[in-house]
């Protein structure tokens, strides 16, 4: 394994006011990747939950704000880091003040109030892989769009927007087409919205499969990745599949006359039935040429995680060379010996900092001299 590299973007502090587990808490880091070790309930998790409320969104868990602040606390909550970046130290902030309403969050970036978290972005991506994913191959198709979606996000931050808007008109056309003799202007107006902006979700999607795949392709020119099998990923709906043979404007207006003659039958079924929220996600073993639903266990673990690092690279590339920040919970889970040995090469091979956390220190023995250690103890930090 390579000499250990600072990585040129890193968080180099992190301060926890009132968040879950966490009174007042704050952790100095030095740049390389962090190995987060405890018992179940140190907050270990919680911790990249913190970090991961800088990407777009709420965060790993997708837990409520309202439910971020600690039990004992006064309802209010607060994280902070501090990041060395090519052009200095930038310094973020957010949480949530009770007096200011019950469902505001604050946003500061270099101590300026700002009113999206989408900003954020500009200075840092992250992307993450929790226990929670492990069930993704075998669960609900919106499961594995969701979490598509969010590799999307990390590459390109305004599909978050495209998601949102989307989803808002979705919402208020069901909601109009609830009731008896719906206003046909404003529901011809939603349905260009959603024809617009579903067409772009579909075409975003598409794009960041093929990139995806040949990222992972790529990759696999590299030692360290060939005992991570090569993940083939395709992104199955109505609207991906016509941008296979038609120009996203015809695609649009198709879907636009769609949704039009679709008002009964989506107002008898209480929903919208077609579009972009319909679309799966599916995801192949490409050297076995099986559904990643049909692998054990192990394989399935190590296909995320070959995404994941083909994700990685991706976000390199489009940020002038700068790797994301990688939160890897539990991250030696279901990994042999030999893929977690090769999982931490290709970490250290990538110049990213990745938060890698777990019960037992000895399975990241390997990262000793070239990572950080912590040990997390009822929401305090010492050196590990």
């Amino acid at each position: 394994m390579a000499s250990p590299a600072f990585s040129r973007l890193s968080v180099r502090g992190v301060t926890l006011s009132d968040y879950r587990n966490y009174a007042r808490a704050a952790l100095q880091l030095e740049g390389l990747p962090v190995v987060l070790t405890g018992a179940n309930g140190a907050g270990k998790t919680n911790l990249l939950e913190a970090l991961s409320l800088f990407a777009s969104g709420r965060g790993l868990r997708q837990a409520p704000f309202e439910s971020l602040p600690r039990t004992q606390g006064d309802g209010n909550w607060s994280v902070g880091i501090r990041l060395e970046t090519p052009r200095g130290e930038i310094r973020l902030g957010t949480g949530q003040d009770g007096r200011q309403g019950p469902r505001s969050r604050i946003i500061r970036i270099d101590g300026e109030n700002r009113r999206s978290a989408r900003l954020f972005s500009e200075h840092v991506r992250l992307i993450w892989l929790t226990p929670a994913m492990d069930r993704l191959m075998t669960g609900p198709a919106s499961g594995r769009r969701h979490f598509f979606d969010r590799l999307v996000i990390s590459d390109d931050p305004s599909h978050a927007r495209r998601l949102n808007r989307f989803e808002r008109a979705m919402r208020e056309r069901n909601r109009l087409l609830e009731h008896p003799g719906p206003d046909a202007s404003w529901l011809a107006a939603l349905e260009v919205q959603m024809a617009e902006t579903g067409t772009a979700i579909a075409a975003a999607r598409r794009e960041m499969a093929a990139r995806l795949n040949a990222a992972i392709s790529r990759m696999h020119v590299v030692r360290s990745m060939r005992v991570f099998p090569r993940a083939r990923l395709h992104m199955q709906g109505e609207l991906e599949d016509q941008l296979d043979f038609m120009a996203a404007v015809d695609v649009e207006d198709q879907y636009r006359t769609l949704l039009g003659d679709s008002r009964r039958r989506d107002a008898a079924a209480g929903r919208t039935l077609a579009g972009p929220h319909r679309s799966e996600l599916l995801i192949r073993h490409e050297p076995k040429g099986v559904a990643a639903a049909h692998c054990s266990t192990g394989e399935q673990k190590a296909l995320l995680v070959a995404i994941i690092l083909g994700q990685a690279r991706l976000v390199a590339q489009d940020m002038n060379g700068l790797p994301p920040v990688l939160l890897l919970d539990e991250i030696a889970a279901h990994l042999d010996e030999v893929r977690r040995q090769s999982l931490f090469e290709t970490v250290t091979d990538l110049g990213a900092q990745a938060f890698m956390t777990g019960t037992d220190t000895n399975l990241f023995a390997p990262l000793r001299k070239r990572a950080q250690f912590v040990m997390v103890d009822d929401g305090a930090f010492r050196a590990g």
